[in-house]
């Protein structure tokens, strides 16, 4: 008896195909398919027993009794029922996303606290603070205490910086530092508190054993009595939802067999090689529609505040540059004065203007008026700056011919 006699032919040789090259990919796929649970694996997961794991760290922490457990849902979810009693592990989360930024800031908000670590940890933490490192460190560094926090005082330290920190802000307190560059700092943020690593080397499960870095680990989660802990994996592709259990190895062979069933069905049944005629060209949108759109996308997004932090930006660097400060990275009190000592006769206002503008680019709740009003009034001081610079610099000449005729004479 043939095999599937009602079908035809060429469409029973075609099946056979197909399921034989699925097979054979799938072999392919379990046999070649790195496993993540291993020492190359740089990611500091709960689940992960490898070197970089944080495995180790959160089964001590449920034999000492910390009433602690993963996080795999939405953070808005957790925002909603943050307090004081809050606190929330990130360990090298990697996430931009807006609605991230402004739950973790929420949890804050409420009196949650927040151990965060790595480039990305600091970018999404309440001022946004992190910076690329200036030395790329190899081995692991020896960390030097300062302050006079209780968190400095956890003990030797051994850490693999991975970022910096921007410093300006005096709320910024620096707890431990390599080579001179921070690498644990804390601050105070409205209700809650903020402790930031340069990297999740002390809390691996490869590093947390050396010198004190326990100890730093425990310190930086605050006291356990009062305390419900959260250890977030929702920043490691790790988001529970429905569809979760549809997942695991089934849903990665449908994903690599798709593309192959598909390409055996345009090879089976295509009969052109290409488009009969050239597909005309995209009409390109006007200047004025693009304005347009972007204008729309901000008012739907309502982000305001991306348009002043964009201006702010533009108006301080230009300001630093006229008054000879080229990399300096002001705030708005310290460029306000150091505008009015260069330039005295620039607008009263130059103060408050400046202050609204940094409070507003780092605010979320700016309204579109008075979000234009600031970038006006910005661009209006760019402009008065210029023009003083320039007269300046005439007088400045005028002055240098004038001492050379005199010498001269």
């Amino acid at each position: 008896m043939t095999f599937l006699s009602s079908l035809d032919p060429k469409d029973r040789k075609l099946l056979i195909w197909s399921v034989s090259i699925a097979l054979g990919m799938a072999i392919v796929a379990g046999a070649f398919l790195p496993n993540g649970n291993n020492n190359d694996n740089p990611l500091p997961s709960t689940y992960l027993s490898g070197r970089h794991g944080a495995r180790a760290a959160y089964e001590m922490l449920l034999t000492a009794g910390y009433p602690v457990e993963r996080w795999e849902r939405p953070l808005g979810e957790l925002a909603a029922t943050a307090d004081s009693s809050t606190v929330v592990i990130f360990a090298s989360p990697f996430s931009r996303e807006r609605s991230d930024i402004k739950a973790i800031r929420e949890i804050v908000e409420r009196g949650g606290r927040v151990l965060a670590t790595g480039f990305l940890g600091g970018f999404l933490m309440p001022g946004e603070a992190s910076a690329a490192t200036r030395e790329l460190q190899f081995a692991a560094c020896k960390l030097e205490a300062e302050g006079i926090d209780p968190l400095s005082g956890s003990g030797e330290v051994w850490m693999v910086p991975e970022s910096g920190w921007s410093v300006g802000n005096p709320a910024y307190r620096v707890d431990y530092s390599c080579a001179g560059q921070p690498a644990v700092v804390e601050y105070d943020w409205q209700k809650g508190h903020v402790v930031w690593w340069a990297s999740s080397t002390p809390l691996e499960n490869g590093s947390i054993a050396r010198a004190s870095n326990l100890d730093l680990f425990l310190n930086s989660l605050g006291p356990r009595e009062g305390h419900h802990f959260y250890w977030d994996e929702s920043l490691h592709g790790e988001v529970r939802s429905v569809w979760t259990y549809a997942g695991g190895p089934s849903l990665t062979l449908l994903w690599i067999g798709l593309p192959g069933v598909g390409l055996l069905v345009v090879l089976s049944f295509s009969r052109r090689s290409g488009p009969v005629r050239d597909l005309p060209p995209p009409a390109r949108a006007t200047p004025i529609e693009y304005l347009q759109a972007l204008g729309s996308l901000y008012k739907n997004a309502g982000a305001a505040s991306a348009a002043v932090a964009v201006a702010w930006e533009r108006f301080r660097r230009h300001g630093t540059k006229l008054c000879g400060l080229r990399s300096q990275k002001l705030g708005a009190a310290e460029l306000a004065a150091l505008i009015r000592r260069r330039f005295p006769l620039v607008g009263d206002s130059l103060e408050a203007d400046l202050a609204a503008a940094e409070e507003a680019a780092w605010g979320e709740t700016v309204q579109p008026r008075q979000a234009l009003k600031l970038v006006q009034a910005l661009h209006d001081y760019e402009k008065q700056l210029a023009e003083m610079a320039t007269i300046r610099g005439q007088m400045l000449q005028r002055i240098e011919l004038k001492a050379l005729a005199r010498g001269r004479g």
